[in-house]
């Protein structure tokens, strides 16, 4: 029996929308940081933070040429769907030329989950059902919302936490595919503390196993989401574990969680290097792990950091940038196919690690 996918039936429009973005060596550019989040990106460079350098930043990393072979998806922020390149041409439109799908974030960032330590619910709900059918008619075909969930020692997350975020999760799948958007999914177990990679795996086990109860219960068609999960990594304050471990410890979860139905997980990066990304990435890919799903990427940082060190807000340094994103993007790319050599660029080892993060 088919589940409803909501009044229009979406339903084969949504399973091939995913099912294009979950391509075998290509992945997905996350370019949905918020006003506030950018700003401290361009800080960092000391780059003003207004919409033409925005624009101008976003136009850097959509029109590298041949970015297309490595990315089939491409997550904007609410200001950068109507924005143009410097020909008049739409980003969705520049998108489209190349073959890659038009996301959107669509959530509003995270507030306090009273009674709890510190947690978090995510918000958003309140008009979503009609920014989906606003973003579906500018081009639009997946959605991004993001959960957050912490560890600590004294007890998180809670089942308050867990509970609050997967239904909201569910709940905003279901709206997306009522409105013709495939929903990615991300309930994400931020890095923060010390605890080990074994406590990591057991919580991250959790909340899968609770999300994906929740969206069974929300009728959601897993044939179209897609996945957007944390690797299962120790606490950054905790022992590092070897890449080969995170394969192991990650796919096990993954396994033991998600449905054959989902066609594809895009990792986050979650504050690891751009290297270290690309090289857990390639870890899950080469081992003898059964894959029902594709497993990729959808990067923000661990994609962006190098071309915007490069870029320095300069018009020469664009085509240097865009070398280094190309390069980025080639080598998730190969990670996807378990093919990825490494990199001896310094700054794809530096840390990008931000503590509790938010955007």
């Amino acid at each position: 029996m088919n589940p409803p996918t909501g009044p229009t039936d979406y339903r084969a429009e949504l399973i091939a929308t995913a099912k294009g973005i979950a391509q075998p060596g290509k992945g997905i550019l996350a370019a949905d940081e918020s006003t506030g989040t950018i700003a401290k990106r361009f800080e960092s460079i000391k780059v003003d933070n207004n919409e033409e350098n925005r624009r101008a930043y976003r136009e850097l990393l959509f029109q590298t040429e041949g970015i297309e072979n490595y990315i089939s998806g491409v997550i904007l922020y609410d200001e950068t769907i109507g924005q143009k390149a410097a020909d008049g041409t739409s980003f969705v439109d520049v998108l489209k030329k190349k073959g890659i799908y038009v996301g959107i974030k669509v959530d509003k960032g995270v507030k306090p989950l009273r009674g709890t330590k510190d947690e978090t619910y995510t918000q958003g709900f309140d008009d979503l059902d009609a920014r989906c059918k606003k973003y579906y008619a500018q081009g639009a075909r997946f959605a991004k919302w993001r959960a957050v969930l912490k560890i600590s020692d004294d007890g998180c997350p809670s089942e308050l936490s867990i509970e609050e975020n997967t239904r909201g999760l569910a709940r905003y799948a279901a709206i997306c595919q009522d409105n013709g958007l495939v929903p990615i999914v991300e309930p994400e177990v931020l890095m923060d503390g010390n605890h080990t990679i074994e406590v990591s795996a057991r919580v991250t086990q959790r909340v899968l196993a609770a999300t994906f109860k929740a969206l069974h219960d929300a009728n959601v068609l897993l044939e179209g989401i897609l996945l957007k999960p944390n690797m299962v990594l120790g606490g950054l304050a905790g022992p590092a574990a070897p890449a080969s471990e995170v394969a192991r410890a990650t796919m096990t979860v993954l396994l033991r969680t998600v449905p054959a139905a989902v066609p594809g997980i895009t990792f986050l990066s979650g504050g690891q290097s751009e290297e270290e990304a690309s090289v857990n990435l390639n870890a899950m890919n080469t081992g003898t792990y059964a894959r029902p799903w594709n497993v990729a990427f959808s990067y923000g940082r661990a994609l962006q950091h190098s071309a915007l060190k490069a870029w320095q807000g300069k018009t020469e340094n664009v085509a240097a940038a865009r070398e280094v994103l190309l390069k980025r993007a080639k080598g998730n790319g190969e990670a996807v196919l378990g093919k990825y050599q490494g990199s001896s660029d310094a700054a794809a080892s530096e840390s990008l690690y931000v503590s509790n993060y938010t955007y």
